[in-house]
């Protein structure tokens, strides 16, 4: 069943109540991103994965902290972290990526 906006609305100004003063990237994120699906009723196991490998440039590995393919990547960081930092990591990741991931299939369906 799809949500209201209201009910959307209601989640995600209890969401940001609940996470404002959370400061600590590793503890927290993924609880942080699957609770952040959860305000539009997505199960984020459905669309999106953590820590997905990847070569970075040169012959280096890295991980996306969270990958939705085709839609989003993010570099999750804590509070008050450089995030010219977490942008030029996560630009890193995309020559390592594969054309099909970088695309959103026309055939997506979340909901």
């Amino acid at each position: 069943m799809a949500l209201s906006w209201n009910e959307i609305k209601n989640r995600a100004i209890n969401f940001s109540k609940e996470w404002e003063a959370e400061e600590r990237e590793h503890a927290e994120s993924q609880s942080f991103w699957n609770e952040f699906f959860n305000i539009f009723g997505i199960s984020r196991k459905r669309v999106a994965s953590f820590e997905e490998p990847v070569k970075k440039l040169g012959e280096k590995r890295g991980r996306i902290d969270l990958f939705w393919k085709g839609v989003l990547l993010v570099e999750h960081k804590s509070k008050g972290k450089d995030l010219d930092k977490a942008y030029t990591q996560a630009l890193d990741y995309f020559p390592g990526l594969k054309e099909a991931e970088l695309l959103l299939s026309p055939s997506l369906s979340i909901l």
